[in-house]
């Protein structure tokens, strides 16, 4: 059974990685699925991650390449359900993303309907969610679902017509409030590593963090901290990008931004865990361009 290894220095392995490139075309609906259902597109990318490990563990047993899309969506489901079910994670997104305090973003046009059903379908039960988002935004068929839920078609039409009738009966959308505010230790941590790392003392940077911290990059590594090259990378990158302190989904995260002929644009986050004053993980999502464009509110503070 093929499995996603490391190699020693963290870095997912070449056959992983052309996986991921033979499911790239299904990532962004899948993200924006998984983003709907646990209420936060930072979580929605984390159950993808955990999603397409578990897939590519199992690849050898579909025989039937275009069975591929239904194993992704089914797994994604049934992960967001057990995300849904921790009791502790499920009141932090209830706490988080109550309706009146959600800010509308700026909407392409001609998605305004689904947009509006994504921001509020996070106030219906996992199952009437579920069907809702795979009916009224992804448009899979009644049958499709029923495979995808554990249900039957009647099932299905059950829970859509309970989930349309309380989505109707939901207040309209306030105009919202400016964002969230960290607690005080956190906030100074944040503001000190964001000061460090846009002058590339990486030396202050590791100063901030545990000996044991914990590092995930998207799509490329997983592993401790000090065994990364997580900070040459940037390097690299010279004067083309900064960070800053901003929020993703009423959740506080550095905001990676890059420079073009307009200006600063946010480019994707960076989420950073910490205990007591002290970074413990990091969590950078730079291979994830569809996570800023799934978020309902991304709030971007200016770079010095």
């Amino acid at each position: 059974m093929m499995q996603p290894r490391f190699e020693p220095t963290g870095l997912f392995d070449v056959r992983y990685a052309a996986f991921l490139e033979t499911v790239a075309h299904l990532r962004e609906r899948l993200h924006g699925y998984c983003a709907r259902m646990t209420g936060s597109a930072l979580d929605g990318e984390d159950v993808m991650q955990e999603t397409l490990f578990e897939i590519y563990r199992k690849i050898e047993k579909i025989d039937d390449p275009s069975a591929l899309r239904l194993w992704l969506f089914r797994t994604a489901h049934n992960r967001c359900i057990d995300f849904l079910r921790n009791r502790q994670t499920r009141q932090r997104a209830e706490a988080n993303f109550v309706v009146d305090e959600i800010v509308p973003p700026a909407e392409p046009a001609g998605q305004g309907t689904d947009r509006a059903i994504e921001r509020l379908v996070i106030h219906l039960p996992p199952k009437e969610r579920a069907c809702i988002l795979l009916k009224d935004v992804f448009d899979h068929s009644l049958e499709e679902i029923a495979d995808l839920v554990g249900s039957t078609v009647g099932g299905v039409k059950a829970a859509l017509s309970r989930g349309r009738a309380k989505l109707a009966a939901l207040p309209s959308l306030p105009a919202g409030r400016s964002g969230p505010s960290p607690d005080p230790q956190l906030s100074r941590l944040l503001t000190r590593y964001v000061e460090l790392f846009n002058r590339r003392d990486w030396d202050g940077v590791r100063a901030l963090t545990s000996a044991d911290a914990q590092l995930r990059v998207s799509d490329c590594f997983r592993g401790p901290l000090s065994e990364s090259i997580y900070f040459v990378e940037y390097e690299k990158g010279k004067a083309n990008w900064q960070i800053t302190i901003g929020a993703v989904d009423d959740e506080i995260v550095l905001l990676v931004l890059h420079r073009d002929e307009a200006g600063w644009k946010p480019a994707y986050p960076v989420r950073i865990e910490a205990t007591n004053g002290i970074v413990i993980r990091i969590s950078d999502y730079y291979a994830c361009p569809w996570l800023l464009r799934a978020a309902r509110t991304v709030v971007v503070a200016s770079p010095n």
